[in-house]
């Protein structure tokens, strides 16, 4: 199987990508941009100031739609008029903590909105290959040590980490119903889901996530309060499941017979020493950071979390020759280098419109890019 980088497939390529204006959805269409992808992004205004989307000029190199994924007529008129050949679903409300402020948004969100898409797929011809993104949180958590497999029974303790299982449950639901795999051949469309864990990178300013509030708490000299430090997740660099989300579509794309066994659920997980406790990545970045950086420990707990999750990517590397590539000590360097980067822009009253920062966020993008090659 031929990488993606090696086969030019991406090239004039017509991409429908949703929650482009998100962390992990900007640096999906700045990487489809970059491979010569024609990309069309659908999602409602960055969530958040600053945002990667505006620091990185994500707008510069995509078609730029704004729009509620809940809102069927305007959705499915931006995707049949687009006519694209991949759908990449990544909008969603991405927060556990914030569910249990707003359940019910996260629900109409993440499975209403996940039916909206796929049934605008029903009706645009073009579609060969649909990558519908949820999460390692899909799971049902029993905090056993082993690794979770495709075929876990789905769950979830909290609104999000449920309402992911749910969208799950409608992936397949419309696989089977309008898209079965059995048929690929007639209707010539493959839909895969795509679990991954806690991702983390350059340009995230999300709320209650561990880097950005390690690194708002860095920027401004306090020490950042950190609720759970003994909690275990499966982090890796954000580049690594997007990786994994384009060869999916790779082989979904080739069609029947070969693409029907790629037409399921897949795991994107780091190699198991990279499945760190909270406390170690905080005392790495405190360290790459510098400057007096340093937190505390917050009594506060907060809502239920997972204290431990792994993910099994056997079926990631058996079927799609994926494995992950960046160490996550180096991940943390890289990160802190583009937030320092920012910062530098910040502290000299640089204007960000010159394109410095898309242009170190490309710079990591092709160094990764060669350690796919190497």
């Amino acid at each position: 199987m031929e990488d993606l980088v090696k086969s030019g497939f991406w090239s004039g390529r017509r991409v429908f990508l949703t929650g482009h204006t998100g962390f992990k959805g900007g640096w999906m269409a700045l990487w489809l941009a970059h491979l010569g992808a024609n990309v069309r992004g659908y999602a409602l205004g960055p969530s958040t100031d600053p945002n990667l989307f505006t620091a990185a000029r994500i707008g510069d190199v995509v078609d730029d739609v704004r729009g509620d994924i809940r809102d069927a007529a305007r959705l499915d008129s931006s995707m049949r008029e687009f006519r694209p050949e991949v759908v990449f679903h990544l909008a969603a409300q991405p927060l556990v903590r914030y569910s249990y402020e707003d359940p019910i948004g996260t629900y109409e969100t993440n499975v209403i909105g996940t039916a909206r898409v796929l049934d605008a797929v029903r009706r645009t011809p073009s579609v060969r290959a649909v990558v519908s993104v949820t999460t390692d949180k899909c799971y049902e958590n029993k905090e056993w040590v082993w690794p979770y497999r495709e075929t876990d029974p789905l769950g979830g303790y909290d609104p999000y980490s449920s309402s992911k299982a749910c969208a799950e449950i409608v992936s397949a639901a419309f696989r089977q119903s309008y898209f079965p795999v059995d048929k690929l051949a007639e209707h010539g469309v493959g839909i895969a889901t795509a679990r991954a864990g806690n991702v983390i990178g350059g340009g995230d300013w999300s709320t209650d996530r561990l880097i950005p509030d390690l690194v708002r708490g860095f920027l401004s000299g306090e020490p950042v309060r950190i609720r759970r430090p003994h909690a275990i997740r499966p982090w890796q660099h954000i580049l690594e499941p997007l990786h994994g989300y384009m060869r999916l579509a790779e082989e979904l794309f080739a069609g029947a017979p070969g693409a029907a066994r790629f037409a399921t659920a897949y795991n994107f997980g780091p190699n198991e020493e990279d499945a760190r406790p909270v406390s170690w990545i905080v005392e790495r970045m405190t360290s790459f950071w510098g400057d007096g950086a340093s937190w505390v420990l917050d009594e506060d707990r907060g809502p239920h979390e997972a204290g431990y999750l792994r993910l099994d990517a056997s079926r990631a590397r058996c079927d799609l020759g994926w494995t992950p590539r960046l160490r996550l000590e180096t991940a943390l360097e890289w990160l802190v280098q583009w937030y320092r980067a920012w910062q530098s822009g910040l502290d000299g009253q640089q204007s960000m419109s010159g394109g410095k920062m898309q242009a170190l966020t490309l710079s990591q993008i092709s160094a990764y890019t060669k350690l796919l090659t190497g």
